[in-house]
């Protein structure tokens, strides 16, 4: 009898059942269900302030064109676009040297909005007819919907 009781308290429970296991991952998984779309949520958040500090008016593009303006006299125009703030245009005569460029460091190809897309710029815009249209294409990547992200007040 008693080597029965003293082998009953050497059995000693070691894991965890079957039962204890799903409760803890249907608790992770309630967790989770509301956790990861708040992050999907702030991560977008996130992106869109990124572009619209990137195209705002002060921000680095605004600047480069506008350090461009001051010294070759106008915004680059549409086809010259963006690539005009890193190589000098077809347009500009080097011997005049009033292009005092590069204005960004970033070449154009890697000039993107958060989600990998390009700039969409105008010069002369359509919405700020005195200097230029700079707008993303927001998180859906299509142009003219209602994420778009721009440099202009809707009239």
């Amino acid at each position: 009898m008693i080597g029965q009781i003293q082998s009953k308290r050497k059995q000693i429970r070691r894991g965890f059942s079957l039962l204890e296991i799903l409760i803890v991952v249907g608790i992770l998984a309630l967790l989770a269900a509301f956790v990861v779309p708040s992050l999907m949520s702030s991560s977008d958040e996130a992106k869109i302030g990124l572009a619209k500090s990137a195209i705002g008016r002060s921000g680095p593009i605004a600047g480069a064109l506008k350090r461009y303006r001051f010294d070759v006299g106008a915004y680059p125009d549409t086809d010259e676009g963006l690539e005009a703030l890193h190589r000098i245009p077809t347009t500009i005569d080097e011997e005049d040297k009033i292009w005092k460029g590069p204005y960004l460091d970033t070449p154009p190809e890697e000039l993107v909005d958060a989600w990998g897309e390009e700039y969409v710029y105008e010069s002369p815009g359509k919405f700020n007819e005195d200097s230029y249209d700079l707008s993303s294409k927001g998180p859906d990547r299509k142009e003219g919907t209602e994420d778009d992200i721009n440099n202009w007040k809707e009239k």
